[in-house]
Order: structure tokens, then sequence, then C-alpha cells
């Protein structure tokens, strides 16, 4: 919403890069959005600079979910409470997705940010909770918080495959159970076991971790 400076216009296309956030729209720019700063601190993302939608008001966008942040929370108040913490809001978000609906999310004014009547016209706000004492995030940090935690939800790409399966982890623990059978020392080789699984399943161990153990406990 009407970016006053390129240096956080950078910043904010640099993060949306990041996250994988393919369309930018900005609301009545202040400043150039593809001036020398903004391409500057957009670093690998002067891309989305440049195909940046226009656009003069909120009514403009085109979306199904309207997300609005404020980093004053009571200033929801005039909108029905429709607060929502980031934990609330990824599941918000991800029941949105998979009804293929066009979430949009609203980064207020670099000084002033959004009005009350502004936050009212959206769907729901997010508040991201900080320090009493300066508790006011900078628009890209805070786009990066929530962004953060809507991709953590769904798992980061580069990191699918990584993690151990719950079948490979039964199996693990088969072959745990079956280096206990000629353990005489262990009576109750039940809770031995079954410990065994409760901590194996906390822990959430990757697929090299697993083969490793599975080597310890496998027959010579």
């Amino acid at each position: 919403m009407e970016p006053k400076y390129q240096q956080n216009l950078g910043y904010i296309a640099r993060v949306c890069k990041n996250f994988g956030i393919e369309e930018l729209v900005l609301i009545n720019p202040r400043c150039n959005h593809r001036g020398r700063e903004a391409v500057k601190y957009s670093k690998h993302a002067a891309d989305l600079l440049r195909s940046a939608k226009i656009i003069k008001g909120i009514k403009g966008l085109d979306s199904d979910l309207l997300i609005g942040t404020t980093g004053i929370w009571h200033k929801s108040n005039a909108s029905y409470y429709n607060i929502y913490s980031l934990s609330r809001l990824s599941g918000l978000v991800r029941r949105a997705l998979s009804a293929r609906k066009n979430v949009t999310l609203l980064l207020g004014r670099d000084d002033t940010g959004l009005s009350r009547d502004e936050l009212r016209l959206c769907d729901a706000s997010v508040f991201i909770g900080a320090g009493e004492k300066y508790p006011i995030l900078n628009i890209s940090h805070a786009l990066a918080v929530i962004l953060n935690s809507l991709v953590a939800q769904e798992g980061n790409a580069a990191m699918k495959g990584l993690y151990a399966e719950a079948r490979e982890q039964e199996a693990l623990a088969r072959l745990f159970e079956s280096s206990l059978r000629g353990r005489k020392r262990i009576r109750d080789k039940k809770s031995v076991a079954m410990a065994f699984r409760h901590v194996i399943r906390r822990s959430v161990p990757t697929k090299k971790e697993l083969n490793a153990l599975s080597i310890a406990f496998a027959k010579p």
C-alpha cells in the first residue's frame, strides 16, 4: 500500500523471491519502483519490480481472500475482531489455497501502515507479536516472518525427501525389536521397544540417520 521508500520496496521484492512469490501489486506507489535504490536492494528480484502491477486502490485487487497486516492490533477492533495469529493464519491460508482461492497479503505503508477503514475491507488481518518497547516491524521484516510461517507449514521443497517416512521408522523399530530378543538382561522388552518408537517419532530423523541406526541393529 503506497510504498514510500525504494529501499524497502527492494527488500520486499527480494523477500518475495526468496519465498517463491511471483506477483507483486503496488497500490499508488509514492516512489519509483524501478528506481536505482529499489533495484539495488532487490538483488536478484529486480524482475518482480519490473513486472509489478500498479493499481489505484484496494478494490482494484483481484483476490478471493484479502489478508491485511498491522503492527497495532487495536486497529482491527473496528473490523469485527478479525485478527489472526501467525499459526491460525497458516491454517486459514492453507485451506484457501487447497480450494484454489487467490490469496493476497496486503502490506501497510512504510510510515503509517493500514488505516482502520482499510483493515475493515480485508477478510482477515494478521498481527506479529514483538517486544512491547518497540513492537512495530519494518514491512519487509514483517513480510519475511509471515511468509516463513506460511511456507514452513507446507515444507521447504528443497528438504522434501530428507526426512524418514513413517514406514521407514516402523521398519527400524521392528529391527530394534529383533535385536532385543537375544538380550536376556532386558526383561520388559515390550516397554523398551515402545520407548524406542516414541523417541524415534519425536526426533524426526533424516533418512541417513535412520540408515545408520539400521546398520547398528542389523544382525552381523
